[in-house]
């Protein structure tokens, strides 16, 4: 009997996803908790495991395609004997030709951003990849070699069984249903790219130009950032800070603080534990309007922007006025190794109460970054670069970084804002201040 694959519980506040990737194809042998499939939350990747061992008898959801938690993904047939994946050869002979994708396909709907991004069909001349069969009208069914099996064992007119593959092409699951007298299961169809803006005209295609669907990501990414200029009253103040003391800080003590603590002693530990303490200074810069309240937070959640192959992420320091500094830089390191490899949990994004993002190890020399709702404020770092500077009655060459805080006005004055960030410039130029919170 099939096994359903549904989607699981995604986390806190997280109803839907978009499934991003099929690793195996309908007919493919699959193990117990081996990933069949990869669905892509406005936060996170999850991989969908195999609950089972057996065989993929029926893929629902297509790429591309929105599936709430506890919708079906796919069917298994517990203990059957699947075919191998195909291996990709280059050239591959046509006696050898691998069987046209029955799932895999991207839907028709879906822009397809370069040739080799839609299946090429089988040759005809490649009895082992498909079957044509006639069927009544004139018509004809293609057949993958798993599906022709069991037409052929059940002497089954393949015309008449409802199909609910991508093209209307027959699955496993299609035979299976029918076999059994049950109803056909409607197809899950990818958002057609109609639903574009009405007032956009048809793009004219140029060989030169590559077209690709928003990951879901992106497009929540583009929502949130939108909806933070449209409702927040954002307001950017700017501000410098010498770096010296913290450079000079981080030459003294890097060696040994990497030989004790196993991680590396960076600036952004500072930046943290400074914000922390210029927070709790300045409790309006940590609060958040919720209707018609505002709502202080007494705890010190820091996100801390990082890049990931799907985009900016923010995973969250939890408590951070609890942690020190091999705290932090451990948990930093963490978090940029697990964005990489597509590791971050939805339990490592949520429950931030403000964010600092450094835009300077890309080079950044000035930006006002936007709001991270529902948050009313968020820190910009930027690159460090040396400016001659008047120290005293003196002109010095100094390493100079440029600070920007975004806040929402609603929540945060003017005087508030500015004072929040000269704190942080007052605890990044004497460090010892952080030591000793003054």
């Amino acid at each position: 009997m099939p096994v359903e694959v549904k989607v699981p519980v995604l986390g806190e506040s997280v109803s839907e996803a978009t499934v991003a990737k099929w690793f195996k194809s309908a007919g493919e042998s699959v193990a117990v908790d081996e990933p069949i499939v990869e669905l892509e939350t406005d936060k996170v990747t999850v991989e969908v495991n195999a609950p089972v061992a057996g065989a993929l008898a029926s893929i629902v959801a297509l790429e591309g395609v929105d599936v709430e938690v506890g919708a079906l993904l796919a069917t298994i047939e517990e203990g059957a004997a699947g075919t191998a994946a195909p291996e990709s050869k280059p050239e591959p002979a046509p006696a050898e030709a691998a069987p046209a994708p029955e799932a895999k396909a991207e839907p028709a709907a879906a822009p397809v951003p370069a040739p080799a991004a839609t299946p090429t069909p089988a040759p005809a001349a490649a009895p082992v990849a498909t079957m044509t069969t006639p069927a009544p009208g004139g018509s004809h069914v293609h057949l993958s070699p798993a599906v022709r099996k069991m037409v052929v064992e059940h002497n089954l007119d393949p015309a008449r069984i409802p199909a609910t593959g991508p093209g209307k092409r027959l699955m496993k699951g299609d035979v299976h249903r029918f076999l059994q007298g049950g109803a056909p299961m409607a197809p899950v169809t990818a958002p057609s790219v109609s639903a574009a803006p009405a007032d956009l005209p048809p793009r004219p295609e140029d060989p030169r130009e590559e077209v690709v669907r928003m990951t879901k990501l992106r497009r929540i990414i583009s929502q949130r950032l939108k909806e933070a200029q449209n409702t927040a009253a954002m307001l950017t103040t700017w501000n410098e800070v010498d770096m010296k003391a913290a450079m000079d800080l981080r030459t003294e003590f890097k060696e040994g603080f990497e030989k004790k603590y196993g991680v590396r002693l960076g600036f952004m530990s500072l930046f943290v534990r400074a914000a922390v303490i210029a927070l709790k200074e300045w409790p309006a810069v940590n609060a958040e309007v919720y209707g018609d309240q505002l709502v202080y937070k007494n705890y010190y959640n820091i996100g801390v922007a990082v890049g990931s192959p799907q985009g900016l992420v923010v995973p969250v320091l939890k408590d951070a006025d609890e942690m020190n500094f091999a705290d932090i830089e451990g948990k930093i390191a963490d978090f940029g190794r697990r964005a990489r490899d597509g590791k971050l949990g939805l339990d490592d994004m949520s429950g931030g109460t403000f964010t600092i993002s450094n835009g300077g190890v890309f080079g950044s020399l000035m930006s006002m970054p936007i709001l991270n709702a529902p948050q009313s404020a968020i820190l910009g770092m930027h690159k460090i670069q040396k400016r001659p500077m008047a120290v005293g009655d003196n002109i010095e060459i100094r390493p100079m970084m440029y600070l920007a805080l975004t806040y929402d006005h609603r929540v945060i004055d003017g005087r508030e804002a500015v004072s929040f960030l000269v704190r942080i410039k007052e605890c990044i130029e004497d460090p010892k201040r952080i030591l000793i919170e003054v």
